[in-house]
């Protein structure tokens, strides 16, 4: 097949050689300005683009480059990951076999932004990834081509999630392509298009981690590994100092009275801090001065986490 590389991320730059080495032509890249957590940025993508002497178009609105993929010759798909823009009926009909794009939600539910991240935090039992065909102005929607899902639990981190979605999509992707090339109107699944089914995941900010140590512990804990690589970290204040919760987990339970927030105990190697319900114990944090074992930061159980 002759494909389109669409959008952003180090898992898409690494499916440019994979789709080559499979007999497939890449025949076009089309990016946009990174996010600060991907480590592969639009220079990378323009670099690999003209390795391959290839067209490299450098926007986040496709429709307005329309004209010139029409005038190069035909490609049959589009490959899209993480791509900034909403991409309209009229591009994706530019290629005969439309458009697919990965997606780490378990379509219809989970559909938007920050999915892994809002699956743990809103306690699934598991995180899914679709290959689907895009419909033209509409968010993850269009029929499912290949799934699989990520069993997740309390301890399961957005790293994690993000390790096995990388493993993963490449060969969701290449599972969808050779179904395609067999059946062009191969599907898994048709997606509902009943609006109560669909659940909008909306972005996550870098402040939305501020640990509140009045929730329950499970809702903190799930927080913090939520919160975690790529992205900024789960925080709290130790005095004026930020704390970064890089590694943590629920602390044995006892009946216990103390203001939330409070350190209960301070171990080789870890601090329990009392929540609005149970204790968490927090087994990896960053302050000011860089990584540290969380006993060397404190000093009594008198001090306390904001």
């Amino acid at each position: 097949m002759r494909i389109a590389i669409i959008g952003r991320t180090e898992i898409l730059y690494g499916m440019v050689p994979r789709l080559i080495s499979q007999g497939h032509q890449v025949s076009l890249i089309v990016t946009a300005k990174e996010a600060p957590e991907y480590s592969k940025t639009s220079d990378d993508f323009k670099a690999l683009a003209n390795g391959l002497n290839i067209p490299f178009i450098h926007t986040p609105r496709i429709e307005e480059v329309a004209a010139q993929i029409r005038s190069m010759p035909e490609i049959d798909i589009g490959v899209s990951l993480n791509y900034s823009g909403v991409i309209p009926q009229s591009v994706i009909d530019l290629f005969p076999l439309g458009i697919l794009n990965a997606h780490a939600g378990d379509l219809p539910r989970y559909r938007g932004n920050a999915c892994q991240a809002w699956a743990i935090i809103n306690g699934e039992e598991r995180i899914g990834l679709c290959i689907h065909r895009m419909i033209g102005g509409e968010l993850d929607s269009g029929d499912i081509v290949a799934r699989e899902f990520l069993p997740i639990d309390i301890n399961t981190t957005v790293t994690q999630a993000y390790d096995w979605m990388s493993e993963r999509i490449p060969f969701l992707f290449e599972e969808a392509l050779m179904s395609l090339q067999q059946d062009a109107a191969y599907v898994v699944e048709r997606q509902s298009k009943d609006p109560k089914d669909a659940l909008r995941c909306y972005p996550r900010k870098p402040e939305d981690g501020r640990i509140k140590w009045g929730d329950k512990n499970i809702d903190v804990l799930r927080l913090i590994n939520a919160s975690t690589k790529p992205f900024a970290g789960a925080f709290c204040y130790l005095e004026e100092a930020k704390l970064i919760v890089w590694g943590a987990e629920l602390a044995p339970q006892e009946n216990f009275l103390a203001i939330p927030g409070q350190v209960t105990e301070i171990g080789e190697g870890f601090v329990d801090v009392a929540c609005g319900a149970g204790k968490i114990r927090l087994l990896k944090v960053e302050s000011p001065d860089g990584m540290t074992a969380p006993n060397k930061l404190f000093r009594s159980l008198r001090q306390r986490l904001s």
